[in-house]
């Protein structure tokens, strides 16, 4: 680990990941805590921080774009009858401290803060595993508290009114490569037909890596994944999707997904094998 600013991710004793608690952005961007670069143990980068397509999707890091109205994802707000709006909404994700910092993990917390003041507490569990020499696994788990003395309620694009926009939560911006990277699950393949809905894991193949999303709790594989790969190459699973979630005062929203970060072009057997590997039961 580094600074107080920033906290490098080994595996075997290789950098894999920067995580970066306090960048300097604009309030447009809802400055957060995010991973990047994030590598393979080969040591090609599998993240993109502010690309020129989409200046607020900042690597990997956790982002809602409906936080009772504010907005933590960065960029438009989408209103319902109207469209992506441009609005004063942005909040930011504030990192408070690490509770442990070791060289593969750390846990930390952090709070949710926007106009109206702090609305949630989080506690973020970052891990890296070595899994195979060509492979290795992020562990992320987040908990989301409400901290206020009223009811909130997570929502997304797609319940504010745009179909299959239902980004917000865990969201992993991949690299970009001349070709458009490739999507898989246990069973089925292409975006059109995996974007959307819930699978056990969910594979991002490149041109010289993989990447194998899975939910590593019954409550996140319920969950759809939303995903990207012409327009430009990112995955999420997907918090609030045919309803907004509620959130009563005092209670937490828990979500927790495991990516397994390999070298090669894996096929179906092997990503399977791989994420068994890397989620405990």
């Amino acid at each position: 680990m580094t600074s107080n600013d920033t906290a490098v991710l080994r595996v075997a004793g290789r950098p894999v990941g920067r995580y970066v608690t306090r960048p300097e952005l604009p309030a447009r961007l809802s400055p957060r805590p995010y991973l990047h670069p994030v590598t393979t143990l080969a040591g090609t980068a599998v993240t993109e921080l502010a690309p020129a397509d989409h200046t607020h999707h900042l690597g990997v890091g956790v982002a809602v774009p409906d936080v009772e109205g504010f907005n933590f994802w960065g960029g438009r707000t989408y209103v319902r009858d109207q469209g992506p709006t441009e609005l004063d909404n942005h909040g930011s994700q504030r990192h408070v401290a690490f509770q442990l910092r070791d060289p593969d993990g750390f846990v930390e917390e952090l709070r949710w803060v926007s106009a109206g003041g702090e609305l949630l507490r989080e506690r973020r569990t970052v891990a890296a595993t070595e899994l195979t020499d060509r492979a290795w696994a992020l562990d992320l788990t987040f908990s989301l508290t409400n901290v206020t003395g009223n009811p909130l309620s997570i929502g997304s694009p797609a319940t504010n009114g745009r179909p299959g926009a239902a980004y917000g939560g865990f969201f992993w911006r991949a690299r970009k490569e001349p070709s458009a990277p490739e999507v898989f699950t246990a069973a089925a393949d292409g975006e059109e037909k995996v974007h959307g809905n819930p699978a056990d894991w969910l594979a991002l193949r490149g041109a010289t890596w993989t990447l194998v999303f899975a939910g590593a709790t019954e409550r996140t594989r319920r969950d759809p994944w939303f995903v990207r790969t012409e327009e430009y190459p990112g995955v999420g699973s997907s918090l609030a999707s045919d309803g907004r979630v509620p959130v009563p005062p005092g209670e937490t929203v828990v979500r927790r997904v495991v990516t397994v970060v390999a070298d090669g072009r894996l096929d179906r057997d092997a990503a399977a094998a791989l994420v068994r590997k890397a989620v405990s039961p």
